[in-house]
């Protein structure tokens, strides 16, 4: 079994449910509306349901307080095989989410290998893995040429490609962009893709490697139709309400399962991959 791959079936992930209290500060994380407490915690516990009904052991995180973008439980680290990097948030008010994500994983016997010094940014939404020695980060106002350096550093004496990509500006600063926002794998041979975001140099290797795309069309873009989490080969989890970049993913033979996000994922940008960082696939 390998973590370094997105699309293998999930053996066990990581979650962090919303609290009331951390969610009263959407407004300082830049959320698009408020989100209803009450729902949001009803929208988790269904995504949990399914990623347990999917076979995957789940893991509940440890609060940190204040921090409504803490549900988003992809971004503050990335997985290795060897254990798990803590990254540094772009985003200062997530910077707290690391430690407490690193202090849970040890406990469950997955250790440590590295942490991200300022003033390297970095965030996992940029980054995923392409196979298990490529991989892909964006390169935007949330993960900076520092952070990237220092990711290559910690990654390339074993034998690891870090490739990475500038990331459009899109809405600003403010508003978030992850590479993820637009592309999310479905199998070795298959992605889900909004090409208008796409870097060039990616959309190259994707053909190079005969890696297909499923198109998310444009109205679909803003309410997660690009950010799907790969339950196993060509099986997706998606935000319920993107039909037609459901119907595309089925026609190219992928099993879809919806989860209602309206409060935890298109309030606050962030699809079933931002809720959920896998912990063991295979």
């Amino acid at each position: 079994m390998s973590i370094q791959d997105a699309t293998s079936p999930i053996r066990r992930v990581y979650v962090r449910p919303p609290s009331a209290g951390d969610l009263a500060a959407w407004r300082d994380y830049a959320w698009h509306a408020e989100p209803d407490a009450g729902a949001a915690a009803d929208e988790h516990a269904k995504l949990q349901a399914t990623l347990q009904e999917a076979g995957a052991e789940v893991v509940l995180g440890s609060p940190v307080p204040g921090d409504p973008d803490s549900l988003y439980a992809y971004d503050p680290t990335l997985m290795t095989d060897a254990g798990v990097i803590l990254l540094h948030p772009g985003k200062e008010g997530r910077r707290g989410e690391p430690e407490v994500m690193g202090a849970d994983l040890e406990a469950l016997g997955i250790p440590v290998i590295g942490r991200m010094q300022a003033p390297g940014t970095a965030e996992g939404g940029d980054m995923f893995w392409l196979d298990p020695t490529t991989l892909l980060i964006g390169r935007g106002y949330r993960t900076n040429d520092d952070g990237i350096a220092q990711l290559r550093a910690m990654l390339e004496p074993g034998g690891i490609d870090v490739v990475g990509f500038d990331l459009p500006h899109f809405r600003g600063p403010g508003m978030c962009i992850h590479l993820m926002s637009f592309i999310s794998p479905l199998d070795r041979d298959l992605a889900v893709v909004f090409p208008m975001h796409m870097p060039v140099r990616l959309m190259e290797i994707l053909r190079m490697r005969g890696i297909a795309i499923v198109e998310v069309p444009e109205e679909e873009f803003d309410s997660q139709g690009a950010n799907v989490l790969a339950l196993g080969p060509r099986v997706a989890l998606a935000v319920d309400g993107n039909p037609e970049t459901r119907r595309r993913m089925e026609a190219a033979g992928v099993e879809v399962r919806t989860f209602s996000g309206a409060e935890i994922s298109v309030k606050g940008d962030g699809g079933p991959t931002c809720l959920t960082r896998a912990l063991e696939r295979g």
